[in-house]
């Protein structure tokens, strides 16, 4: 069986763009988003790769260091960098894991045979302070990620992990949260002083408890 929600993500060295990266110990304290893209020199990861650079400054407000992971070595990468600078109209800023070998694709399951058996999928592992994987999403090759998505998707493990709600669907940064269901009305009222109202003893709904 493959990577699970809650696993221990596993930790690598190999190298990159910007030199040889022991994967936790380049994350350190921060969150972490490893992502996969199928080769260099094609149209939509070259999207994909300009996106992210332009997030940066959003993933670095929620102490968010982002890898990208490529299977052509690291003159190939550099290479490309310049088309994506050059077509997407910002520089690169983060590293490129150069997975030659395959050695981190094959720990990640990142090559899925019946796609393709000599390119990685478009994944996205988003990881914890703790070292632990919080979010698994796979696209197939044809489809470019929603990074937007992405970072949603950040903004409510960073949430929940610190308060005792869940996000409701298309939750988004400052919109109303669910009491998780764990809690009785009356740990709730004391957790959360702007209170809840109670739609259904199992639906509860309190605002953001951070902001």
């Amino acid at each position: 069986m493959g990577i699970q929600l809650g696993d221990a993500a596993p930790d690598f060295t190999q190298q990159s763009t910007e030199g040889p990266i022991r994967f936790h110990e380049y994350l350190g304290d921060s969150w972490g988003v490893l992502f996969s893209h199928p080769k260099a020199f094609t149209p939509v990861c070259t999207t994909e790769l300009g996106m992210v650079a332009k997030l940066k400054s959003e993933f670095d407000k929620r102490n968010v260091k982002v890898l990208g992971l490529s299977v052509d070595p690291t003159t190939d990468d550099h290479a490309w960098a310049k088309d994506i600078h050059e077509t997407q109209g910002v520089a690169l800023n983060f590293p490129i894991i150069s997975d030659t070998d395959r050695s981190v694709s094959t720990l990640y399951g990142m090559v899925h045979p019946n796609a393709s058996d000599t390119m990685t999928v478009r994944s996205v592992f988003v990881i914890g302070p703790d070292k632990k994987v919080k979010l698994m999403i796979t696209y197939p090759p044809s489809t470019g990620r929603n990074f937007d998505e992405v970072l949603r998707v950040i903004d409510s493990l960073q949430l929940t992990a610190m308060h005792r709600v869940a996000t409701p669907v298309n939750w988004e940064q400052g919109q109303d949260c669910i009491v998780v269901p764990s809690l009785s009305d009356e740990e709730a009222t004391k957790l959360f002083p702007k209170g809840f109202k109670k739609i259904k003893p199992y639906l509860r709904i309190t605002p953001q408890p951070n902001i």
